[in-house]
């Protein structure tokens, strides 16, 4: 096979047909078509030699050109594509290192084999054009919600064709539970990612993502779409339950009115596509406490108790509510805690009427045995609000005189037992702590009371250089993410109410006392290893 004046404009030919049934660029397939004969060129003329084809994009010619690098005299290694300067002057007129001597060569005749390549070649560089196509085509489209046709099933993953980009996967576990797919369904499905892989672009589909249902809903509810309505959490049980919540930026328009619809007409154009899926709309609120509060209906809430550091919120519902606040296997907490991105516990009113009887009784016998004071007297102080005898010692003595009862004479006398008591205890740890090895270096550190060296000699930490090698959160505290689940990790000073902040502060302190860090210098340094601590909890 001969390129010959008689088929140069086939070539032209055949790359446009190619290009339009591909949907590429047509200089895509010449340009696959120019090295596929520069390959084939090669095997007749010699793999070393570089030899370059240049097809005429008007007349369909291809020209063989055989091409040499200028190069220094002992920088020669292949005399096939390099040349000397001296070797160069019969082609240039002024030849320097770097320069290109170009001659043309006559065609070759393709034999079978050869031909066999130069296709095999072109029809690589096609589909590579292919899917760089579908992939820049469909790269931007992940987020959003693509209509397709069941094309095949395949272990429980559905194969979709989308019309113009190709194939697309809805893996097993992307599904919606009880749906099945036929041959020939039209599905609608939300486009997770698109990843660029040697085998083509790889699209993946899914039914279960929450934003699924909240592009659902931007297509149903139009306020949505012109960003009056607001979705800010989707909490999603796959097929079974689910929870909304919205906020409206217009005080005239209700945005959970406006996702229900005429008799629920948008909603149920949601839940149908859903396969049935129930959804709660819930209004947003800025207010966490009160958010929890909607998020957790049908339930009614007693009482809610927040712990911002700890991401943990304590819900009290009514004895006969607790049941629908939990939901059925935990769904309505569980969708919840989603929705509001905090750990929820849920209990009772007696269960918490019973928590704190418990509390109320041990500091009563605290303050029982502390004090020296009779049952009556110590639930004064408890109702009053003193819950230990830090409290009792060293608060202003106007906050006992309002206690019924007590006159300034017995408010000294009480903050004068509750001294004499802490500071028996301290000597008591103190001692305790002496036994257990703990060296004076660190029973002299400022910020460390006995009851603490206590519990880090039991712990190992007996030295001001073990200290030092601590971090912050095995001091304070902090919480684990393990599987999407958080889990708490207790610190040995956490029980004397020493935060990340006080445990950073004081493990710096050490190492400067220790020379470890310039205080000059350490504060980047010091920022750096509170990231790195961080990054550990």
């Amino acid at each position: 096979m001969a390129i010959t004046s008689a088929n140069q404009l086939e070539l032209l030919q055949t790359a446009e047909a190619v290009a339009r049934e591909k949907m590429i660029d047509p200089g895509l397939v010449v340009e696959a078509m120019e090295e596929s004969l520069a390959r084939a060129a090669k095997s007749r003329y010699g793999a070393e030699m570089d030899i370059r084809v240049k097809i005429d994009r008007k007349t369909g010619r291809a020209s063989f050109t055989r091409v040499r690098t200028v190069v220094a005299d002992d920088a020669v290694e292949n005399y096939q594509a390099e040349l000397t300067v001296a070797q160069a002057k019969p082609y240039l007129a002024n030849p320097a290192i770097g320069d290109l001597v170009i001659e043309e060569v006559p065609p070759v005749d393709l034999g079978r084999i050869a031909a066999q390549s130069a296709k095999q070649v072109i029809l690589q560089k096609v589909r590579e054009a292919e899917r760089d196509r579908q992939y820049e085509q469909f790269k931007d489209r992940a987020g959003t919600i693509v209509n397709g046709v069941v094309k095949r099933e395949e272990f429980g993953n559905v194969m979709v064709e989308i019309q113009g980009v190709g194939e697309a996967i809805l893996r097993r576990n992307e599904k919606i539970g009880r749906e099945s797919h036929k041959l020939g369904d039209r599905i609608r499905a939300y486009v997770k990612d698109v990843r660029r892989e040697a085998r083509g672009p790889q699209i993946f589909l899914s039914r279960t993502a929450p934003e699924f249902m909240a592009a659902l809903f931007k297509m149903e509810v139009p306020e949505i779409y012109d960003g009056v309505i607001e979705i800010k959490a989707v909490a999603r049980d796959p097929g079974s339950r689910a929870k909304i919540a919205v906020i409206s930026y217009d005080n005239s328009i209700d945005p959970v009115g406006a996702c229900v619809g005429m008799r629920g007409s948008r909603v149920q154009a949601v839940v149908n596509e859903l396969q049935g899926e129930k959804i709660d709309i819930i209004p947003w609120n800025q207010d966490m406490p009160t958010f929890l509060v909607n998020a957790l209906q049908p339930a009614e809430v007693s009482k809610v108790v927040l712990d911002d550091e700890a991401e943990r919120i304590e819900v009290v519902v009514p004895d006969e509510q607790l049941s629908l606040a939990i939901g059925r296997r935990g769904q309505n907490v569980r969708l919840a805690s989603q929705l509001t991105g905090l750990n929820i516990d849920i209990m009772t009113e007696s269960q918490e009427s019973e928590r704190r009887q418990k509390e109320f009784e041990g500091r009563t016998r605290l303050f029982m045995d502390a004090l020296d004071v009779d049952e009556f007297f110590a639930q004064l102080l408890v109702s009053e609000g003193f819950t230990n005898l830090e409290e009792v010692a060293y608060v202003d003595i106007d906050e006992l005189l309002v206690i019924d009862g007590v006159d300034e004479g017995t408010a000294t006398e009480l903050q004068a037992r509750a001294r004499d008591n802490l500071e028996a205890q301290a000597k008591a740890a103190l001692d305790r702590a002496r036994e257990l090895g703990v060296e004076d270096s660190l029973i002299e550190f400022e910020g460390l009371t006995p009851q603490m060296l206590v519990v880090l000699a039991e712990d190992g930490v007996r030295t001001l250089e073990e200290f030092a090698t601590c971090a912050d959160w095995e001091l304070a505290g902090g919480w684990t993410t393990v599987n999407g689940e958080r889990h708490k990790d207790e610190g040995l000073l956490e029980k004397f109410e020493v935060d990340l902040s006080e445990a950073q502060t004081m493990i710096m302190t050490a190492r400067v006392m220790l020379g470890w860090v310039d205080p000059t210098e350490g504060q980047d340094d010091d920022a750096d290893e509170i990231e790195e601590d961080d990054a550990e909890v």
